[in-house]
């Protein structure tokens, strides 16, 4: 989504399933009873919040309202996460029928706590096959251990942004397509100021601190496996945790080190202005995700640019072309007595080709159903087609659910914040110990 609300780097993290559980007091097994045939209102709660996006939220309820006019839907925008769930444990007439949410992160708890109700019997009911509909990295992060608690509702896609100026003015032909490529590039792009104590521009900012920058994105260029099949954190055995400290590592020494990247980075505008730190010409390359080129459009950049995957290692170079993947997902409250009514919502939402095509072009999102992402009627900007390839992409990868929500994340961003400013001397003992810290609170949160 385009997140003009919160950074994207900041992970909504919950209360622990068990305290998400309490208060549940009509946890749903899909038999619903009540005839969405029948006039009724249902209360659907979302966080969108920018005029355009609420215009194109609301288009979309009046859509659904005129295919069914039992059906009116009350809708509540710029609704958080903790907002959300509070109502649902309190239960009640005014708790929402379907709820959305801007992180997948958290889909582990909304699952295994049945605060989000199993939407597989309501597609058994309508003959909706997810298999054939969903992409399947999609469905991975609606779900959690066969509980499908929610279904994407749009995805996000991250690649790079590149100043088509400055790589012409450095003699670069193309974008990197491998980490050696990206760092040479970077160090070819970065420009100091005349008395060599700052930047006039650097290639890439690795600092994870930077706007989208949170480690897990480009970590997901290696294709990490971050759980083993008993849901124990095995960064410290990921072969992949290590090349990927050491690349990063690479980039910043390449640039001039971390601390003077960093003070140059404090100098950076906010990420939703035009002080932007690529729209204002400091960056040579960037991560971020579709809905950038709406904005760099928007604020009429001063230079030509374009978007690329972001390189991958050199030794996995078939797998140019991958991404991290995200998006908004959506469910039915599990406190909800119009249950039946709610799917037909969140099945139009997230299933109807049409809708899903005309809400994707409206906030500049990447489609989330097969059908969608190979309609013709699609935006044809070739820079928002890159981010549809990525969402493509077979070896692209999304975050794997766990019953501890986003907290592994925020942990892992802690870990590589200290790492990236030499705190870390010992990296294999600092990722055992990042192990331990994510399966204690993993465990935590079964209790």
């Amino acid at each position: 989504m385009p997140r003009w609300r919160i950074p994207l780097r900041a992970p909504v993290v919950l209360a622990s399933a068990g305290l998400l559980l309490a208060g549940c007091a009509n946890p749903s097994t899909g038999s619903a009873d009540d005839d969405p045939s029948k006039p009724v209102t249902i209360k659907f709660w979302h966080g969108w919040s920018a005029p355009g996006e609420v215009k194109a939220i609301n288009d979309s309820i009046a859509r659904f309202e005129k295919l069914h006019p039992n059906i009116t839907v009350q809708a509540t925008g710029n609704v958080s996460d903790a907002t959300v769930n509070q109502a649902l444990r309190a239960g009640g007439d005014e708790a929402p029928d379907v709820v959305s949410s801007f992180t997948t992160n958290n889909v582990g708890q909304y699952c295994d706590s049945g605060m989000w109700v199993d939407l597989d019997p309501f597609m058994k009911k309508t003959g909706l096959k997810k298999d054939k509909v969903f992409p399947r990295s999609l469905l991975n992060y609606t779900s959690y251990q066969g509980n499908q608690c929610a279904l994407p509702l749009l995805a996000d896609a991250f690649g790079m942004y590149y100043n088509k100026d400055a790589f012409k003015e450095a003699g670069i032909a193309r974008p990197p397509r491998t980490m050696s490529e990206f760092i040479a590039d970077s160090k070819k792009l970065t420009e100091k100021t005349k008395d060599g104590n700052s930047y006039q521009r650097v290639g890439f900012m690795p600092n994870f601190r930077l706007y989208q920058n949170s480690p897990d994105r480009l970590f997901a260029q290696w294709g990490p496996k971050y759980f083993d099949s008993q849901g124990h954190s095995r960064l410290a055995k990921e072969p992949a945790s290590y090349d990927f400290f050491r690349t990063t590592k690479k980039l910043v020494d390449a640039q001039g080190g971390y601390g003077a990247l960093e003070k140059f980075r404090t100098s950076f505008g906010d990420e939703m202005s035009n002080q932007n730190a690529f729209l204002s010409g400091k960056l040579a390359m960037h991560l971020d995700g579709e809905w950038r080129g709406l904005m760099l459009n928007d604020a009429k950049a001063k230079f030509d640019w374009g978007v690329a995957p972001l390189p991958v290692p050199d030794d996995r170079a078939e797998t140019y072309g991958r991404g991290y993947l995200t998006g908004t997902v959506a469910g039915i409250a599990h406190s909800s007595k119009h249950q039946n009514a709610a799917w037909e919502l969140v099945k139009f939402l997230t299933a109807d080709t049409d809708q899903v095509v005309k809400f994707a072009n409206a906030i500049h999102n990447v489609p989330s159903t097969y059908a969608a992402l190979k309609s013709p009627k699609l935006d044809a900007d070739p820079t928002f087609r890159t981010f549809l390839e990525i969402a493509r992409n077979k070896y692209s990868q999304v975050m794997p659910p766990s019953t501890n929500g986003g907290m592994y994340i925020v942990q892992l961003q802690d870990f590589s914040y200290s790492e990236e400013a030499g705190e870390v001397h010992d990296l294999k003992k600092g990722l055992k110990r990042l192990d331990r810290l994510i399966d204690a609170d993993t465990l935590q949160s079964q209790n």
